[in-house]
């Protein structure tokens, strides 16, 4: 069984993006793999950069990309309060993230995810309990 893991916009983007097949098969297969074994988790703010990407990167239709978000919905969705930013800023300041990675490694924290499935961060690294993976 998966363990309970948060995907990162990046690792969604694949699963709809043909121009690198590859990806794209991984991605399906773990946005699969997590659904059956309801362990996946994304946050608000993943849902709303996965919808501005697919539609502007990827030219999928904003009516297809909104079902997309639903869809992707059925994971659990963190939300983030004032505490999750102002921890998110802090992250940032000691460990150098982008405040929007860090809010997105903060929500993973929150979430009780001990994977950050990304691969735009340092993977390998541990933040927090919780290890960023480059699943690619």
């Amino acid at each position: 069984m998966p363990v309970r893991s948060f995907f990162d916009t990046n690792v969604l983007v694949y699963a709809d993006d043909r121009g690198a097949p590859a990806k794209q098969r991984k991605a399906l297969d773990l946005v699969a793999e997590h659904r059956r074994a309801r362990s996946g988790v994304v946050s608000l703010q993943v849902l709303q950069e996965y919808f501005v990407t697919i539609t502007r990167k990827l030219h999928v239709e904003a009516n297809v990309a909104r079902r997309k978000v639903e869809l992707l919905a059925e994971f659990d969705v963190a939300a983030p309060d004032v505490g999750d930013i102002l921890a998110a800023i802090d992250l940032h300041r000691l460990h150098g993230f982008s405040f929007w990675d860090a809010l997105v490694l903060r929500a993973a924290k929150q979430a009780g995810c001990s994977v950050l499935l990304s691969e735009d961060m340092q993977a390998a690294r541990e933040v927090d309990g919780v290890r960023i993976v480059n699943p690619f």
